[in-house]
């Protein structure tokens, strides 16, 4: 472990007052949690001591894709590819009992290292499901039977044609998610949804009424690259945050006004991290830029993201940061990354450990950070800006590039194969 000074001492205790006091629940509803932050407070369930065998509550047969399961309502979702198509299964949380399948868009074929099928997570909203396919097939469902209340399709209806990566197109340049399969997921804001279409042809963000599928705004000109949308209170104003293929950029949630924009460019469209906000801050990462904090702020009728601070070295190939208090931990650079600690303020790495393979998705239970790697392998570390704890590591799934959901001690994993629900704690 190669450990750096750090300017200032935290304890664990002290790190756990800065998570959030009250989620709205127990649960993971939606791509990174009830707050998408990938962090969750559950009082109930302390994990005091993780296993280093969790018991296996239950295991299904799955198939390919790389898109995350959710579970609210002790429902869960999760997509895979079967039979030619990418489908929908909803379960009991509890037992694994399939209670409904749905089948969403015929599955396209990649050539690449992920292998097939979906890679959008759904959303859950009350009684309400959103799916999205890696083509571009955009539904909203009855969380109790799936049957279908609304879509959209971003070619028919945007103009933004899934392309494929053995596309000839010079236009599957200029894209990620139109190249490698659709995959940044949609958010909610009261009763808008905010759907990262894609299409250069002015609807780079559209949002809907949730309810209705009645387009209210489209905004932008950019493709999409694989970050999912962000909603938050910036300067006073209430915006969708989007990482496109070329940009990062905030829009007015109301009325589809890009208030600022910040140009991004990568070689290969590929941002792959999900922003992540703090006060009036947004911090994006990707392979090319490395990891950078802007200060969004408005004077007068004027907008401005300005830069807070850079750590070009921290070139995080795939995975999205999480923000404990004023730590961030993050993925650094290569296919053989470290797991980093950043004061959010500064920038400055704190501390690296190595080992953490190409990929690593980053959650914050109360005050434990986990960390599932793509072998499928779990590391449970103890919150801490001093270095890294670890507590217990052990063989969660097989190979997978999909996020974990919690729910109530139970951890829900998925890989190409199976999805199983594990009890990590009472």
């Amino acid at each position: 472990m190669n450990r750096l000074p750090s300017p200032r001492l935290a304890t664990a205790a002290a790190l756990a007052l800065f998570l959030p006091l009250a989620s709205r629940s127990a649960e993971w509803p939606q791509w990174r949690g009830p707050n998408r932050t990938g962090v969750l407070s559950d009082p109930a369930h302390p994990l005091s001591k993780i296993p280093a065998e969790p018991k296996v509550l239950w295991k299904i047969d799955a198939g390919d894709g790389q898109a995350s399961p959710v579970v609210s309502q002790g429902k869960l979702v999760f997509l895979d590819a079967q039979n030619g198509q990418e489908t929908v299964h909803c379960l009991d949380a509890t037992s694994g009992k399939t209670l409904w399948t749905v089948p969403l868009a015929p599955t396209v074929q990649f050539q690449n290292n992920y292998g097939d099928g979906p890679r959008c997570t759904p959303l859950i909203d009350g009684q309400k499901v959103y799916v999205q396919s890696a083509s571009g097939e955009f539904r909203c469902l009855a969380l109790q039977d799936g049957k279908t209340l609304w879509r959209t399709n971003f070619e028919k209806d945007y103009g933004a044609t899934f392309l494929g990566n053995s596309s000839k197109d010079p236009e599957a340049k200029e894209t990620a998610s139109r190249r490698h399969g659709n995959n940044g997921s949609a958010a909610i804001d009261g009763d808008r949804i905010f759907v990262p279409v894609g299409s250069p042809k002015g609807a780079t963000l559209v949002c809907f009424d949730k309810n209705s599928c009645k387009e209210l705004w489209r905004a932008g000109n950019d493709n999409t690259a694989y970050a999912s949308v962000m909603v938050a209170t910036l300067a006073g104003t209430r915006q969708a945050i989007h990482f496109t293929a070329d940009a990062l950029m905030g829009v007015d949630a109301g009325s589809g006004q890009i208030l600022w924009r910040v140009p991004l460019k990568t070689g290969a469209k590929r941002h792959v991290c999900t922003p992540v906000i703090s006060g009036d801050h947004v911090v994006v990462a990707s392979t090319s830029i490395g990891t950078l904090n802007f200060k969004i702020s408005k004077s007068g009728s004027e907008w401005k993201a300005e830069q807070a601070w850079a750590a070009p070295k921290v070139q995080t190939v795939i995975g999205t940061p999480v923000l404990a208090g004023d730590f961030l931990y993050t993925l650094g650079a290569g296919s053989r990354t470290d797991l980093l600690c950043l004061d959010f303020k500064t920038g400055n790495q704190l501390w690296a450990q190595p080992g953490f393979g190409d990929y690593a998705s980053l959650t914050v239970l109360n005050d434990k950070l986990l960390v599932l790697n793509s072998t499928g392998e779990l590391h449970v570390a103890q919150l801490s800006s001093e270095g890294y704890q670890p507590l217990v590591q052990f063989q969660a799934i097989g190979k997978t590039w999909a996020s974990p959901a919690y729910a109530n001690g139970v951890l829900f994993v998925k890989d190409s194969t199976q999805v199983a629900a594990l009890q990590i704690a009472p």
